[in-house]
């Protein structure tokens, strides 16, 4: 208990603006804005700010948006069937268990409005589409467990679970059952931190949200560049899991948005009752289809990022850059004049991440992104300078 208090803060906000996020979030990977007030074409630009597969769309899903593009005079599937068939065949899980999304982050947004949760977990420093769901889509109170610098930004089961229980609250707050959490989001790996739960304390974490009658979110955007750590085969002994993957990230299908929730068919349900129809459209669910089928692109992305990797940290080591140790395709740097940095790399078209709008950190964090070796050693010659 003692530990907790020290470890984690509450936070406890009740439609309470997000630092510096009123009206949307600054994420990463803006080229547009980036090459307008540059002057320079979008092509100039280096993006390491999103982490996106340095390889690209697959030749298989270029191939699959070209042939598919005289169907888009038809309206979607708004069930996307063959997508859901495929995603189904792939974990082993009934049809009826998958709702696809425009993006995962839809259904983020999707949950609090449908769900109306009361009180809400997250970690922090997380995605910050989390909060921000629950500010604009219900009144849930939003409470954060922070992760500590010191222990590198290592989620841990039981410091997590016992914040959702309420073990741990602030001196303003009157320790009762109202402060268990009704909705847990957890992201794993953690975005921007990279670290990742291994499987068996995600589900230790399952097993105790479903104890508390708690909806466990685990976001596994970025699953596909470790993917022993994923609990998405498991959701059938959980009726209080969903779990949230994307594209967006592994395959590079950024622009056309898509991903997907697998959960109980109880959830799913609830969940298609109250959304729109086709978010989902013909091209997004048509290059899915191709790239979830390209074993050779999967491969050949967990290579080069492997070693692309592997010759960051080195660089990173030999140049005295403070890294935190990532599980997914990007690193969060701890680093002297950051606010300086990013603004000159900036100019001269090279974006990186500026992590000071996400809670828990400040504008001494940067995250970039894994890229093209040619790009990693321009990256690392810019930083140097």
């Amino acid at each position: 208990m003692e530990l907790m208090k020290k470890q984690n803060t509450d936070n406890v906000r009740k439609g309470s603006g997000l630092r510096g996020q009123d009206s949307g979030c600054d994420h990463g990977g803006n080229v547009h804005k980036a090459a307008r007030a540059l002057g320079i074409p979008e092509s100039r630009i280096l993006d390491f700010s999103a982490s996106i597969n340095p390889l690209g769309i697959s030749a298989r899903v270029r191939a699959s948006i070209t042939e598919n593009l005289d169907g888009l005079v038809h309206y979607p599937d708004p069930d996307a069937d063959d997508f859901r068939r495929a995603v189904s065949c792939l974990h082993r899980l009934n049809s009826g268990m998958i709702l696809p999304g425009n993006g995962s982050t839809e259904l983020i947004y999707l949950l609090p409005r449908v769900l109306k949760p009361q009180s809400v977990l997250v970690t922090s420093p997380t995605f910050s589409e989390y909060e921000r769901a629950c500010r604009v889509g219900s009144e849930a109170r939003v409470r954060n467990y922070e992760l500590r610098k010191e222990n590198n930004f290592a989620i841990e089961a039981d410091a997590f679970i016992s914040a959702m229980k309420g073990d741990s609250v602030s001196e303003l707050q009157t320790p009762d059952s109202k402060l268990k959490c009704d909705m847990a989001f957890l992201c794993n790996p953690n975005n921007p931190t990279g670290h990742s739960l291994r499987k068996k304390d995600v589900l230790k974490i399952a097993d105790a949200a479903r104890e508390l009658k708690c909806v466990l979110v685990v976001d596994e955007a970025f699953i596909d560049f470790i993917p022993e750590n994923s609990v998405t085969d498991h959701v059938n002994d959980y009726s209080n899991v969903i779990v949230l993957r994307s594209l967006t990230k592994f395959y590079a299908l950024t622009g056309l948005r898509i991903g997907y929730g697998v959960s109980s068919k109880e959830l799913i349900e609830q969940l298609k009752e109250g959304r729109e129809p086709w978010t989902v459209n013909n091209l997004a669910q048509a290059a899915a289809l191709a790239a979830l089928d390209d074993n050779e692109y999967i491969e050949e992305t967990r290579e080069v990022i492997a070693k692309e990797k592997h010759y960051l940290e080195r660089a990173f080591l030999n140049r005295g850059v403070t890294f935190f140790p990532s599980a997914a395709n990007f690193y969060l740097l701890k680093i002297d004049r950051a606010r300086d940095i990013v603004s000159k790399l900036r100019g001269k078209g090279i974006l990186v991440r500026s992590c000071s709008n996400f809670r828990g950190l400040d504008d001494s964090y940067i995250r970039v992104a894994v890229r093209s070796h040619e790009h990693n050693e321009l990256l690392l010659k810019e930083l140097a300078e």
